[in-house]
């Protein structure tokens, strides 16, 4: 503890840096650079792009014979289109486009956080001799829950004895029973490769190639994937289980011809359920989907898998603890700076500005039990996940435990009110309202991973309940293994939105507008 108070404005001031870079999934080279550059400071070994991914890491830092080997992991992906700056009103950053990147639960907090944990740890460790290995993993595109599955099946995770993870959240909590379930994306291609042969040539009298008809093409073909998916969207699977399905189209630069068939096309599906049965079928109708359109447009139809994660497996004694470091260390407490730029936030909007503008949660401790109570009030018996994190695919590896501490949410003036976006993300670049939420996971992570070390009781009775609910164990009669192969090609090299240098200066993917967002005059 006495390490991390004396590192606080270090670990601030870094967290400050990766909140800036704002990079997206699949693209954080500076943001992996900070990181591996302050783990090799610190006496790390790091490997840079584990996995055959370029923007993760693969830390590590051991002392003595045996010892248990513990980890945790870093995410630092910002998302696309919620730019902003650190200011109480709506300001997306300076000099990109306003639909730029930016982070939103934030994950620079849940890197740092880490960070800190383990930096903390292995000071302990030394200082005491406590013989042991930490692990931190650097993952990127966590917002489409895209490295852990490939660290997992290239095996970074073998031989891990305990993670100890977290999020930020509303509230300060350790996940019980209820984890997160299942997410997989993948991208589905169409290509009109032989579009000559759509039709003969000689029905024309004339020798004229664009008066004939035209071979539909692989716009088509993704408009008829998008609606006919709508359309069947309804009997994938009962309006039960909390599943979702959404959609992306990426562009092609096809834009500058205008008279030939669009030769090439994407779409990205993500859905995510609480089982991978339910996972399976959403996919059957997807894939039956992309073969008949691409059928009826003259086109191939192909699948890009982005990601397919686990649903996640509850530690009991992994939970209760880390409950008790969470109690020990005590809830987040915000100092007057956060408090008034929550107030000037809801000044902003018209609303009268409140003495504490921050939601009860976020100061107090919220027991387990009482977090699975709410979480489980609006599920089903049989519905035993919830939503999706790609956290699940260490908990199969080793016992895993996820901690929740809070990052403010401003407090709704009535019940149904939302603020909006920018609101939320600027107060997660604001140290002073993010900063205690860090530290208290910092602390919690850092005492939870120091019992593992130090105290082989409470490793063993989280061990004993893993090879318990595995049936034995990795490889066990109930354990599920990675999904993707051990030679998956990691899809860094997809069409994922970045900063680009241009002769115009460093941009957005989509040009910095003379004005707006660039769209035009409203019809």
């Amino acid at each position: 503890m006495d390490w991390i108070t004396a590192n606080e404005a270090r670990l601030s001031a870094f967290n400050a840096r990766i909140w800036e870079h704002a990079e997206p999934a699949w693209r954080e080279y500076k943001s992996v650079r900070d990181y591996v550059e302050i783990l090799r400071a610190e006496g790390f070994e790091v490997e840079e792009g584990s996995g055959q991914m370029p923007t993760a890491f693969a830390a590590r830092w051991g002392q003595g014979e045996g010892g248990p080997v513990l980890a945790s992991f870093s995410e630092y992906d910002a998302v696309p289109g919620n730019s902003q700056q650190v200011v109480p009103h709506k300001a997306p950053r300076d000099g990109v486009h306003p639909y730029a990147a930016g982070h939103t639960d934030p994950h620079s907090v849940l890197g740092t956080a880490a960070l800190t944990a383990i930096l903390a740890a292995k000071s302990a460790m030394q200082a005491h001799g406590v013989p042991g290995t930490l692990k931190l993993f650097g993952e990127p595109a966590e917002k489409v829950c895209g490295s852990k599955p490939i660290h997992a099946a290239k095996g970074y995770f073998d031989g891990l004895d305990a993670a100890v993870v977290w999020h930020p959240w509303p509230s300060n909590t350790v996940t019980g029973e209820t984890h997160f379930g299942a997410y997989w994306s993948a991208v589905i291609s169409f290509e009109a490769e032989a579009p000559e042969k759509w039709v003969d040539p000689s029905l024309m009298p004339i020798d004229a190639s664009h008066a004939i008809a035209r071979c539909p093409g692989a716009v088509d073909a993704l408009c008829l994937m998008y609606t006919t998916t709508k359309y069947t969207k309804e009997a994938m699977f009962p309006h039960s289980g909390s599943w979702t399905l959404n959609e992306f189209i990426l562009g092609d630069g096809g834009a500058t011809s205008d008279n030939l068939p669009p030769r090439f096309s994407q779409i990205q599906y993500s859905w995510r359920s609480s089982s991978l049965a339910i996972q399976e079928q959403i996919w059957k109708v997807l894939a039956a989907n992309a073969r008949h359109v691409a059928a009826i447009t003259g086109c191939r139809a192909f699948v890009r898998w982005v990601t397919k994660t686990r649903v996640g497996l509850p530690n009991t004694a992994m939970t209760e603890l880390t409950w008790a470091n969470l109690q020990e260390v005590g809830a987040p407490a915000y100092p007057e700076e956060a408090l008034e730029f929550g107030r000037a936030i809801q000044r902003n909007l018209g609303l009268e500005p409140m003495q504490d503008p921050f939601i009860a949660s976020v100061s107090r401790l919220t027991p387990p039990e009482e977090n699975e109570a709410k979480l489980r009030a609006g599920l089903p018996p049989w519905q035993k996940h919830l939503s999706a994190d790609d956290y699940v695919e260490y908990s199969w590896h080793c016992p895993t435990v996820r901690l929740l501490a809070a990052r403010p949410r401003l407090r709704p003036p009535q019940p149904g009110y939302a603020y909006p976006a920018w609101a939320y993300n600027a107060l997660g670049g604001l140290p002073a309202a993010v900063d205690p939420g860090m530290f208290v996971a910092g602390r919690t992570m850092a005492l939870t991973l120091l019992d593992l070390a130090a105290g082989p009781d409470a490793l063993a009775a989280a061990q004993a309940e893993f090879r318990e609910r595995t049936g034995g164990g990795v490889g066990g009669s109930r354990w599920v293994g990675p999904l993707l192969p051990a030679d998956f090609d990691p899809p860094v090299d997809l069409r994922w939105p970045e900063y680009v240098s241009t002769p115009r200066g460093e941009e957005w993917c989509i040009p910095t507008p003379h004005a707006g967002t660039g769209a035009g005059e409203p019809l």
